[in-house]
């Protein structure tokens, strides 16, 4: 028999947070917990389906008016219009002067990946490879993926986590910019920055700014928790606005598998803020060459989802308060973690917990403590110490504290 054409091809190395829910279902310990999946949880550990989005799906299924025809190669009209306005705000200077677009995409990893490939086609000079592209360090690690995918050939970091300080290194995230060549390209994170849970403040917002704009660098915003990290989707999108505010030229993907819990709808937008009318219309013109060759046109029953609830007063307020009960419950996970850390008294500081934002948290535990925590534990946390917030419930709090406490005694 002749060899396979595929002898060659290397097995890629597993998705690590994918690895990590395997391993966690083929656990048959009862005690086991998953601090490791990206997903909102309930107290009682399992998926929310939002009550509005239950309500809106029911009026979609009942109007007859809708159809399975195609969609524009840009997306659905009503949902990019409404995604860019809870991102910019309703008063946006930008959005007044007619000078935002956007374009639907597949989740926020879509988003990433159109501007992305728009940059490397025509940002700073035609199919520009070399453009540096600074990703925080650490990051989710798809964006490094994204941009190498795409086809840019320098990708760097900058400075984001403090470890000894487990909090911000504003200092060194603000001298990697002062050395970028100018036109780099910067990711950042609009809130509830992962994998840390650490946010700049508005202050350290406005030195970040006023550091891009006088180097020339290309603020590129992952917008994947807007209301679900505070609660606020004002407060969460703080940067953003303020960004526009200040003349920038921007993109910004937006992600509604989280503040809507439509995870397998693959609900994403791209938002393009640019100088002038003229100049984001060209910019969507070769966007949408690129989506006619990647995905063609994107799916309708998520972004009507989206587009329904933001269009109506009543749903709007209904989906900010479905977005709150998700928020809060984080919120006191992180409170309740912290207080039995403290009442343990575990060694260290553990602050930090309740000042981080958003689903995630880095805890400070390192990877030996992280595979005591799995392997004797059965808690299944990231090796960089990552847990999801939402893997805690009042039935695992004393269990996961006290594991985390025993790890950090015995393990150095």
């Amino acid at each position: 028999m002749a060899a396979s054409i595929f002898t060659a091809v290397p097995r890629a190395p597993p998705v690590a947070v994918f690895k990590l829910t395997a391993d966690f279902r083929e656990d048959g310990d009862s005690r086991k917990v998953n601090l490791g999946v990206g997903a909102y949880r309930t107290d009682e550990g399992q998926p929310w389906v939002l009550p509005v989005v239950k309500k809106v799906e029911q009026m979609i299924a009942a109007d007859n008016s809708l159809n399975h025809e195609y969609l524009p190669i840009l997306g659905l009209p009503e949902f990019r219009a409404n995604a860019s306005r809870i991102a910019l705000g309703d008063d946006s200077p930008a959005i007044k002067e007619n000078r935002i677009g956007s374009v639907q995409s597949l989740g926020g990893t879509g988003a990433l990946r159109i501007g992305a490939e728009f940059l490397r086609r025509w940002y700073n000079g035609n199919n520009n490879t070399a453009t540096p592209v600074y990703i925080s360090a650490p990051s989710w690690e798809n964006h490094n993926s994204v941009f190498v995918d795409a086809g840019f050939k320098d990708i760097r970091t900058y400075h984001y986590w403090d470890a000894a300080k487990r909090g911000l290194d504003l200092q060194g995230l603000l001298d990697d910019m002062e050395k970028a060549p100018e036109f780099s390209i910067f990711i950042l994170h609009a809130c509830a920055h992962n994998p840390t849970g650490t946010d700049p403040t508005p202050d350290q917002w406005k030195q970040i700014a006023a550091v891009m704009k006088r180097r020339f660098l290309f603020p590129f915003f992952d917008s994947a928790y807007q209301g679900f990290a505070s609660g606020s989707l004002d407060k969460d999108a703080w940067a953003v606005r303020y960004f526009v505010s200040e003349g920038f030229e921007l993109f910004c993907a937006q992600s509604f598998s989280k503040n809507f819990g439509l995870y397998n709808e693959r609900v994403g937008n791209l938002t393009v803020v640019g100088k002038d009318a003229d100049n984001v219309q060209r910019v969507l013109s070769q966007m949408e060459k690129i989506v006619r060759t990647t995905w063609s046109n994107p799916p309708s029953q998520g972004a009507r989802i989206v587009a329904t609830t933001l269009s109506s007063p009543q749903l709007f307020a209904e989906w900010k308060d479905n977005v709150k009960t998700m928020a809060d419950r984080v919120l006191l996970m992180r409170s309740e973690l912290r207080s039995r850390l403290e009442s343990l008294g575990t060694p260290g500081t553990w602050n930090h917990i309740t000042e981080q934002i958003g689903m995630f948290s880095f805890t400070g535990l390192n990877p030996k403590q992280v595979e005591y925590m799995i392997k004797e534990k059965h808690i299944y946390l990231m090796a960089s110490g990552r847990i999801n917030m939402c893997g805690l419930t009042t039935k695992n709090l004393d269990y996961v504290a006290k594991s985390i406490h025993e790890a950090v005694t015995k393990i150095q």
